[in-house]
């Protein structure tokens, strides 16, 4: 995928306009509790095979999101990885793969077109390849701090007299 979604996304609108289907701007859906399927954007990436299945399927309304990326997630990223407890060249890779994030800032870094059908969310989702790979490594070090926080939850010390 490309380095930048700004393009991209001023041609999703521009076609969303001339389609006559209603755009309805909103949050990603994929946080919905809703049954999600995805498009298939890897062997079908145009968005426009999406929004022609859309409206074959005799649907008026496409919600779509954007996420644009934010510095500031990386400070966080940061902090929590300071809290996990790895190798050194482990955490100077992490260190690495979140900082490389920090020329994009406000730049997007994913969309996401959906509608609703019958109960279930069909999406299509594309996100640049760094923020991907940025996801990945948030999502490690999540993981990483969990395990490190269920070693923490010991009650060493106690016992009961019983």
């Amino acid at each position: 995928m490309t380095q930048d979604l700004n393009a991209l996304k001023a041609e999703m609108e521009q076609y969303l306009q001339e389609s006559g289907l209603v755009v309805f701007h909103s949050h990603a859906r994929s946080l919905d509790s809703a049954p999600t399927i995805f498009w298939d954007t890897q062997r079908r990436p145009d968005f426009r095979e999406f929004l022609q299945a859309a409206k074959t399927a005799d649907v008026k309304l496409i919600v779509l999101h954007q996420r644009e990326f934010a510095a500031e997630q990386i400070d966080d990223a940061l902090e929590q990885l300071r809290d996990c407890e790895m190798p050194r060249d482990d955490f100077r890779d992490f260190e690495r793969r979140l900082k490389q994030a920090r020329a994009y800032d406000g730049s997007v870094c994913e969309i996401e077109l959906s509608f609703s059908l019958q109960g279930t969310i069909y999406a299509f989702d594309v996100r640049t390849a760094w923020y991907q790979d940025y996801s990945e490594a948030v999502q490690e070090i999540d993981l990483l701090t969990a395990v490190d926080e269920d070693e923490d939850n010991s009650i060493g010390g106690y016992f009961s007299k019983n």
